[in-house]
Order: structure tokens, then C-alpha cells, then sequence
């Protein structure tokens, strides 16, 4: 799966079998917040939203920035993933 990043939308965005999935985040004050993780139900369970959230905190943490999840799904990734709550290596929040 390709996994596209739209720096001006603040997007990570994916294509499968025709059905656009992606990622939507904001930065400020030193976090990249993730806002929204939609996938289309008839693409949904294949791994999809795990991969474009890791993308968009991958690319926070090359940016040395925070995550922050105001989007649920993202959120509870984070949990599951506890090294990626502090991308800067301080402290976890």
C-alpha cells in the first residue's frame, strides 16, 4: 500500500481497490495532533488506519514533534504504541 503525504491539505492518504482512506492532522504548539483517521467500511479491516496513523507520527517524530490524538482511533493507537506518545523522547504525555 502506498501511502501518500499532502503536506499543503495536512493529510496522509491511501487508495485501495479504489476507495480513498486517510489521515488528517494539525500542528501547534510542538504536537502533531491527529484529528481524523477515516477509512471506508468497504476497505475497513485490513491494517489501513494503523498504517496511515503510524505514517503521520513517523513523520511527527523526523519533525521532533509531540502526538497528540484528538481523533479516538488515533488515541487508542497511542496507547497501544507507548513509545510513540512523546516523539521527542521526553517524558510520555
Amino acid at each position: 500500500m502506498e501511502i501518500i503525504h499532502d503536506l499543503s491539505r495536512n493529510v496522509f492518504e491511501t487508495v485501495v481497490d479504489g476507495y480513498t482512506a486517510y489521515v488528517s492532522y494539525a500542528i501547534a504548539d510542538g504536537c502533531l495532533d491527529i484529528e481524523h483517521t477515516i477509512v471506508p467500511r468497504e476497505i475497513g479491516g485490513r491494517g489501513i488506519a494503523a498504517a496511515l496513523v503510524k505514517a503521520a507520527y513517523d513523520y511527527g517524530r523526523a519533525q521532533g514533534l509531540n502526538a497528540r490524538a484528538t481523533c479516538e482511533y488515533a488515541a487508542v493507537w497511542l496507547k497501544r504504541n507507548p513509545s510513540y506518545r512523546n516523539l521527542s523522547g521526553d517524558e510520555a504525555l
